[in-house]
Formats: structure tokens, sequence, C-alpha cells
């Protein structure tokens, strides 16, 4: 679940080889949900469906769902963030029926053993125009990019770059009011995570060592980085009401290079 920067910072918490198991336990819950989610995806089913499915699963799995009664000016009533077309983020699933040619970003988190896990994809319903696509490859190539770069860069400030330019020569847009997160025994924690270069980078940034355990979760708008809140206090739109994308996976830092703990998201296993 992305946030709005800024928090105080309160500085890093490194994770230990032990702990990083223990949050991809959690986190290999959560690319399940989206395993299901992928099999499920049909035009006609209903975004509350998609939810429901989830929660059975995390119910069965004995995992507890983060973004259900998540606190705000209105809790937040669903396990899943469920966001159609111009819907960037922490969209509330219910009774819309999804159409060939839609796409979807679900977002889901849960806590097993103490321990959490969070990750994001965005899926074609059916087919999708050219440009659609175009704009889902930028995306899942800014994840890509963000998690590659961690093995060569020694701070995220040059990570980040890497980001924002790899979206500019798209010709899209990166979302600036939400950022990643670091996470662990808790959903949000110390550092966030920006996909760009903020103008104030120099008290944000983070140097990038072995324990750090990141939430990187890319949003990127076809048209206008603009976007507003609905009246339901969470569901992020774009300000024109073109469609946006939400990739994100939760990846540790270890001796032998950036580990994705939520491997399999974005995938259909049978």
């Amino acid at each position: 679940m992305a946030i709005e920067p800024p928090r105080r910072k309160t500085g890093l918490v490194l994770k230990s080889r032990r702990e990083i198991g223990l949050i991809r336990d959690a986190c290999q819950i959560v690319a399940e949900a989206h395993q299901l989610i992928g099999r499920l995806l049909e035009p006609g089913i209903t975004t509350g469906q998609l939810d429901a499915a989830v929660e059975r699963l995390f119910k069965e799995r004995g995992a507890i769902p983060l973004f259900k009664g998540f606190p705000g000016e209105v809790p937040f009533p669903a396990v899943t963030c469920i966001s159609v077309n111009e819907e960037v983020v922490h969209g509330i699933p219910g009774d819309r029926e999804l159409r060939e040619g839609d796409i979807i970003s679900v977002d889901t988190g849960c806590k097993i053993k103490g321990w959490c896990g969070d990750g994001a994809w965005t899926y074609p319903v059916g087919d999708v125009s050219d440009e659609v696509a175009r704009l889902l490859e930028t995306g899942r190539r800014t994840l890509e990019i963000a998690i590659q770069g961690l093995a060569t860069r020694q701070k995220w400030s040059e990570v980040a770059r890497m980001m924002e330019r790899n979206v500019d020569r798209a010709g899209f847009c990166t979302v600036l009011d939400f950022v990643g997160h670091g996470i662990g025994r808790e959903m949000h924690e110390e550092p966030e995570v920006p996909n760009y270069v903020p103008e104030d980078i120099g008290k944000r940034d983070f140097p990038i060592k072995n324990g750090l355990v990141l939430a990187i979760e890319p949003m990127v708008n076809m048209g206008t980085e603009d976007v507003r809140i609905l009246d339901d206090h969470w569901t992020v739109v774009t300000a024109d009401g073109l469609p946006s994308v939400h990739f994100e996976h939760t990846v540790a830092m270890t001796p032998d290079g950036p580990l994705v703990l939520t491997e399999g998201i974005g995938s259909i296993v049978e």
C-alpha cells in the first residue's frame, strides 16, 4: 500500500537473514493471492468477488490482512486495493464488473508470524489498446530497473533517477504524490522509497545496504502526473481520467544481491 510523502524519518532498520526469510513467508502468500487473481480475472467478474477470494485465501493460510481496517478518516474496508483504469491506487472493491479492455491494479498485503508482505500488479482484462499495453510495459520495466539498480548503485537517489528517466523516455508521467516504503514487522517502515528524485532528496536519500527490505512500487500515468482523491476518502484517480498502472515487489538486499521476496506476482500458477 503506497504512502503519501513526507513522513518523519526515524532511520533505517536492517533485517537479518532469518528476518528476511520470515518476511519472504508473508510475501509468498501475497504472491499466491496474485496468482489467484490472475486465474479468476475475466470480463464480468466484479472487483468485490476478487477481494472475497483473496480474503478466503488469507484465512486459509492463517495470514492477517494488512489493508482491511487500515486507519484513515474512514478505515479501509477490504483486504485488497483494486484500482481500475484511471484509478491509481487505493481503489475500494465492490460491485463494479470488469470489461474487456480494462486494466486492473491489485495491491494487497498480509502478516504472518509477526512479519509483513506487500505487493501490487496491474493486469489487462482481455485485449487492451496498443498505448495501454505500452503503459503496462513501461510500469513493469520501471520496477525491473529499480531492482537491477539496487545491485549496482550506492544510494537510492541513483536508482530513483533511473526509474524516472525510463518513464520520461516513454512519454508518460511518474506519480509524485505516493511512494514506496520500508517493510518488516510493520507494513510501513522507514525509509520512504520515492520513484523519482524529489527536490529535497538530500534530506530523504538513503544508502543501499545489506539487510534493507523495501516495498518498491512505481505508479505511472499515461497523461498528467496530477491525481485527486474521491469522496470515498481512499480511491486515487488521475486528474485527466487517463489510465494509470502500479507495480510493486518487496525486495531485500543481501550479500548475493537483491532478492525479490514477492517472486511469483504477475504469473499464473495452476
